[in-house]
């Protein structure tokens, strides 16, 4: 009997420490939001977005003083455009193969093309490097749109135009994908900026801004700034891009106060919104609308995303305060293009749109305010008479994601080291010398509930599961009593514990 007792005491402390965890523990799978195709008339054909650098002119005055990071030598390392993505340019192995990556702060993998693809020019030869190791890991992604398979491996990366050194890091290497690459990009790569508990197949695989803060000692702090306001392949002539400041923050590349609000759960870089306004229309909804069922900041995704009701309220509003009658329902639900002649730009027609986030101060919140030349994008000319134009919002079933339609009229700083974003005006925000966006603020957070954020898989659908889990650890705990307790000598005292339900190990998006 005394055999028995001992022989059960581990079984039971395993079980009450599996109980335990049942409520802390989920697993997640990164949210990618590909750019979508607009489908428009056969007379007009689109031209992907193209966007406009600022000439980072001036002196830094925030050089790391390890002498690991030059922020003026990361200024305009960046190119791409909203419709295609930016990238940045990294060599990856011994020797190294430059390749250019695109920066995403909506997952947590490093994941590169390690076979040929139609769409893409070159990619990482595995074999050609002498210092790449596989792990013998499969890795998986699969996003809202596409998905890719490779391998796990290990080897060097270095940033030509970020900090000084060399990086030994976590590669996914890319063998098989389907819409994941798509035409007329000019990346071979992704590269996840979020926080571990994206990265595939799990968590413990650091992601590569983890490792760079690792390595190289440098701050738990990055900036990202998008040069694409309101410029299309028609209007702009020179290098589009912008700059990933890695390690801290370019005083260079913004203007007037960086305006904080907490990161709220390290996942995606999720934040609080408090309300939206449309012109100076507030869409007076309740503030859980708006984080239904996260609101994120994801340089990966083009367009602003709303959930659904919110969207609607959004368009509406436009449709009360714009100055076109019957527009057509095609163009805010992105399925066509709206055209203008050439010259008679739209903007004038439409109102600002302005974000409130909870500010660092949670009784106070700031608002940042886009103008229409963000969300009015103009896209192609037809026949060059005419100017077309998208809408830069659309409808969410994921949550609210402030993409490169917000993103780009702010210098944005990812502050993890403070656990928080920042939002200031970005130098390359500007058309005709006027800003296209606007930082204000503190205001009274008052007339807002205390916490508008929402957990909605945590608190229904991982609250039913965790439950049900309790409940078997409740049942499992019963019988394991009753054998500590009752003594019945013809019991088996062989076997383990299986719990089926432990397998639940992804949350459904």
């Amino acid at each position: 009997m005394a055999q028995h007792h001992h022989a059960s005491l581990p079984i039971l402390a395993f079980v009450l420490t599996f109980c335990a965890g049942i409520s802390e523990s989920y697993f997640a799978i990164p949210l990618k939001l590909n750019p979508g195709t607009v489908n428009v008339s056969s007379a007009v054909s689109l031209a992907s977005l193209r966007s406009a650098a600022g000439d980072g002119k001036g002196l830094t005055l925030a050089t790391d003083p390890t002498g690991q990071v030059n922020f003026l030598d990361m200024v305009n390392n960046l190119r791409g455009d909203s419709g295609r993505g930016y990238y940045i340019e990294m060599a990856i192995g011994t020797p190294g193969q430059t390749v250019n990556i695109l920066v995403d702060t909506g997952s947590s993998n490093f994941a590169v093309a390690a076979a040929p693809h139609p769409f893409i020019t070159h990619y990482f030869n595995t074999e050609l490097s002498s210092t790449y190791v596989s792990t013998g890991r499969t890795v998986s992604v699969r996003y809202t749109q596409g998905n890719w398979e490779g391998e796990l491996g290990i080897d060097h990366v270095s940033v030509p135009n970020g900090p000084n050194g060399t990086v030994t890091i976590n590669i996914a290497a890319i063998l098989s994908s389907e819409g994941f690459f798509l035409p007329g990009i000019n990346w071979q790569g992704i590269l996840g900026l979020a926080y571990p508990m994206l990265a595939r197949p799990d968590s413990s695989v650091e992601p590569f801004f983890n490792s760079v803060v690792k390595q190289l000692g440098i701050p738990d702090i990055f900036s990202l700034q998008m040069c694409g306001a309101g410029l299309s392949v028609a209007t702009s002539a020179q290098p589009l891009g912008g700059s990933l400041i890695l390690g801290g923050i370019e005083p260079t590349l913004y203007r007037g106060a960086v305006w904080y609000t907490p990161v709220i759960e390290e996942w995606y870089y999720q934040v609080e919104v408090l309300k939206l306004e449309v012109g100076d229309q507030n869409l007076d909804l309740d503030c859980k609308e708006y984080n239904m069922d996260k609101a994120i900041v994801d340089s990966g995704t083009t367009l602003l995303r709303l959930p659904a009701n919110v969207f609607t309220a959004v368009v509406d509003a436009i449709m009360r305060s714009s100055l076109i009658q019957d527009f057509s329902a095609g163009f805010w639900d992105g399925t066509k293009l709206a055209c203008w002649l050439k010259g008679e730009t739209p903007w004038r027609f439409f109102p600002n749109l302005s974000i409130y986030l909870r500010a660092t101060n949670t009784s106070q919140s700031f608002r940042i305010t886009i103008l229409p030349q963000l969300y009015i994008q103009p896209v192609t000319e037809v026949d060059n008479t005419l100017d077309c134009f998208r809408f830069g919002v659309s409808s969410s079933a994921n949550g609210l994601v402030i993409g490169a339609t917000v993103m780009e009229g702010f210098y944005v700083v990812f502050d993890r080291a403070q656990r928080r974003l920042g939002f200031a005006l970005s130098n390359c925000a500007v058309s005709g010398g006027a800003a296209l966006s606007e930082v204000a603020g503190p205001f009274s957070a008052a007339d807002v509930a205390a916490d508008c954020s929402t957990r909605v898989f945590k608190e229904s659908v991982m609250w039913v599961v965790s439950y049900a889990l309790m409940a078997v650890c409740a049942l499992v705990l019963v019988v394991l009593l009753l054998l500590l307790l009752l003594p019945y000598r013809r019991r088996r005292r062989s076997g383990e514990i299986t719990d089926e339900s432990s397998l639940v190990r992804n949350r459904i998006k």
